[in-house]
């Protein structure tokens, strides 16, 4: 598993060669109510055990949370469960938002 800055995201994201990843975004619902990222996949943390069946093998996943910690927990589950191609946004959406769109709320 890859701990990805925001700014590697960010030029992932911009790079229309490329196959863009799925945004697992595991925080809570209010959490992504006040700050997300465009075309994420929500799924809250606790919930990723038993929804484990909807996120593809194959295809590149990049964890989300606030600060890092929820989404490195979550890679670290999915790579135990198989999965492969995994990133963690490192410094989360509080970075995202420092770094690259500080338009997107802090919280």
């Amino acid at each position: 598993m890859k701990q990805l800055s925001v700014q590697e995201l960010a030029a992932w994201l911009a790079d229309a060669s490329r196959e863009p990843p799925l945004l697992l975004d595991v925080r809570e619902p209010w959490e992504v109510e006040k700050a997300s990222l465009a075309g994420i996949t929500p799924i809250p943390m606790q919930q990723i055990p038993a929804r484990v069946g909807e996120l593809g093998r194959d295809r590149a996943i990049v964890a989300v949370c606030h600060h890092g910690g929820r989404s490195m927990q979550v890679a670290m589950f999915l790579q135990a469960q198989g999965f492969g191609n995994l990133s963690n946004l490192a410094g989360g959406m509080d970075a995202w938002s420092r770094e690259i769109d500080p338009q997107i709320p802090r919280y």
